[in-house]
């Protein structure tokens, strides 16, 4: 075999290494990168597609279900911990409540911004990782979408969780959605090799990309790895995400001091069954039942 050859092998061997879950962590690569937010804002601002955000017919119907499960008018404070370019945030803001929207993405926020203006409303945005945010308002209302909670480690996300209820005032609420155990169950390993691959998602030059996507059946854990390679750099991306059933995501929650007190299928409030593909809860602190 030729050095050549070996190296080249090596390479590949290290595009489809399956590292130890959440050992290597990209999100801030994902979302700050120039080019890749631009994709991605463009990808949220979709309104038929289900890939950075929700469908928007499917937003405006949770946004109405959200309005009359937790009573949201004039006064109510709600915060959007992953805002990105303010789609519910907005909405939500419409409806008379007070809303803060947090996202490290500086693009996603400058156009929520933007948008709030020229609908005159006053959204309250804040550019930074929601695991360090801080602040002293208390929230009736804390929203985590589009299941972002499943990117996170097991440190990660009992961190948040700890934050959250920081935030809270006295029964206020959380609402948010994962991935589930039918989803996972869904899902086949691979490995694919593209030239400007994801429709030149990745890079403004053309690259080729390496995606494998890896499962770790134990840990119920799925690891979308991409290696990008463009004439001047390797980058190589980390996308995690966990599966729950509502048993663990319970559990998960009373042992940060939160009570689980609906499940549904989506955060537009449809019923829960353990075949549907996400699970959304509703929860409040333990102390506040």
């Amino acid at each position: 075999m030729s050095k050549k050859t070996s190296s080249l092998f090596a390479f590949f061997e290290e595009a489809t290494k399956r590292p130890v879950p959440f050992e290597r962590y990209t999100a801030t690569d994902l979302w700050t990168n120039e080019h890749t937010s631009a994709q991605m804002l463009q990808y949220h601002l979709n309104p038929d597609v289900d890939l950075s955000s929700r469908k928007h017919a499917f937003i405006e119907a949770s946004v109405r279900w959200m309005q009359d499960y937790f009573d949201i008018g004039n006064g109510f404070r709600i915060a959007d911990f992953g805002c990105g370019p303010g789609l519910y945030t907005n909405r939500l803001a419409q409806l008379g409540a007070f809303v803060t929207g947090i996202d490290f993405s500086a693009r996603s926020i400058e156009y929520a911004l933007e948008a709030s203006k020229k609908q005159g409303l006053l959204v309250n945005y804040v550019t930074q990782d929601y695991l360090q945010f801080q602040s002293d308002e208390r929230f009736d209302l804390i929203l985590m979408i589009f299941c972002d909670y499943c990117a996170l480690s097991p440190q990660q996300r009992r961190a948040l969780l700890g934050i959250f209820r920081k935030h809270l005032k006295p029964g206020g609420r959380v609402l948010l959605d994962v991935h589930s155990l039918a989803a996972f169950a869904d899902f086949q390993g691979s490995v694919s090799l593209e030239k400007n691959q994801l429709n030149g998602f990745w890079a403004a030059e053309d690259y080729y990309g390496i995606r494998s996507s890896l499962k770790y059946e134990e840990k119920k854990v799925r690891l979308d790895k991409y290696t990008i390679v463009t004439s001047t750099e390797v980058r190589t991306i980390y996308n995690w995400l966990q599966y729950f059933d509502l048993e663990q995501l319970k559990s998960e929650f009373l042992d940060s001091g939160f009570r689980v007190d609906k499940a549904c299928a989506t955060v537009g409030g449809s019923a829960y069954s353990p075949e549907a593909p996400e699970i959304a809860v509703v929860a409040r602190a333990d102390g506040d039942f």
